[in-house]
């Protein structure tokens, strides 16, 4: 990894240290030094314009323009952490296909990020292509495989974090429900990060969340939280009724904090001192993968250095009213934070 600040030492999550001055808490990102384990995806956005209807059915044909590939999924979470300001070590799996081949390329080009990405023949990598005309979402196409990884390929994750937890302060579970933190794999290393020390972050999707009981922290979006309640997704839930859900599945889990991610337009935390709010700065719902990914990456950073988790939570809310308003390719560097803070109040 490349040289960095010295990273402030680890400590349990519970541990705080009160910040007054936002501009100060956004400068310990620098400091911070975070493990992410989890699906990684070749995000592509296909840019264009649409002037005409197919002869051939009635849709639009878009004239390509440009396109931008990205890392996708967990890989959005080390995009916004590198945004920060904070060196990462990143665990994931690939397929021995083009799409890998370009995810390792882009991972690794990123700055103060160590990549740990393994192979598995055969595997297809996830690719999610959308199309954009002037900006408008027309289309999205899915490729991928998510059949759980082989056993053999489970252990050496668990190997290779187990010596990565002991080189970073905080770890960060981002289950895309893709494959790779599968069967028995995520209750190892919430296990193993316990062993070290070292706080736990985990944003499962979907119904996945008893997988990570014990991590410090879990962070869910209002489907996700539904369906780990045993509730199908797609209602439309209150702020009180999802509190008490969240306040339900903490306990139960058990986890140290829940936050939840898109009911109203604030984040949601419940954890042992009851229930706490931050806006969001996007004036409605927080909704979206991407938008959980950027709450992730600030509370991580945050937490890695010693925050006290409202604080982080504060910043993440600003994170994620950013988000919102630039989605995809968007990510929230330290400087935007403030902008945003300053906005807030103004």
């Amino acid at each position: 990894m490349n040289e960095r600040p010295a990273a402030i030492p680890p400590a349990p999550i519970a541990a705080t240290t009160e910040t007054a001055d936002l501009a100060g808490s956004v400068a310990r990102f620098a400091h911070a030094s975070v493990l992410v384990i989890g699906d990684v995806m070749l995000d592509r956005y296909i840019h264009g314009r649409v002037t005409r209807v197919s002869p051939e059915a009635p849709v639009p044909v878009l004239s390509e323009e440009r396109e931008v590939a990205l890392p996708g999924g967990a890989g959005a979470v080390v995009r916004a952490l590198t945004a920060l300001g904070a060196a990462v070590a990143f665990i994931s799996v690939v397929g021995d296909d083009p799409a890998g081949s370009d995810l390792t390329g882009l991972v690794g080009g990123q700055p103060n990020v160590e990549p740990w990405l393994l192979v598995e023949g055969g595997r297809t990598t996830t690719v999610k292509t959308r199309y954009l005309a002037e900006g408008r979402h027309l289309l999205r196409a899915d490729r991928e495989q998510t059949t759980p990884i082989p056993a053999k390929l489970a252990e050496q994750v668990l190997r290779i974090a187990r010596d990565a937890m002991a080189a970073t302060s905080l770890t960060v579970l981002s289950d895309y429900q893709k494959g790779m933190l599968s069967d028995a794999l995520p209750a190892a290393l919430v296990a193993a990060a316990a062993q070290a020390g070292r706080g736990v972050i985990a944003a499962p999707k979907g119904a996945g969340a008893a997988a990570y009981a014990g991590a410090d922290v879990l962070v869910l979006g209002r489907e996700d939280l539904a369906m780990a309640r045993g509730k199908p997704p797609g209602g439309t839930w209150g702020e009180a009724e999802a509190e008490a859900e969240a306040e339900a599945l903490r306990v139960g889990g058990p986890f140290g904090a829940v936050i939840v991610t898109d009911v109203g337009p604030d984040l949601i935390l419940v954890d042992a001192e009851g229930t706490s709010r931050a806006a969001s700065g996007a004036g409605a719902a927080t909704s979206g993968p991407l938008v959980t990914d950027a709450v992730v990456a600030v509370l991580a950073a945050g937490l890695a250095t010693r925050m006290a988790l409202r604080e982080a939570l504060r910043l993440a809310g600003l994170a994620a009213g950013l988000a919102r308003r630039q989605p995809g390719t968007g990510v929230a560097r330290p400087e935007d934070l403030l902008a945003a803070a300053a906005a807030a109040v103004a």
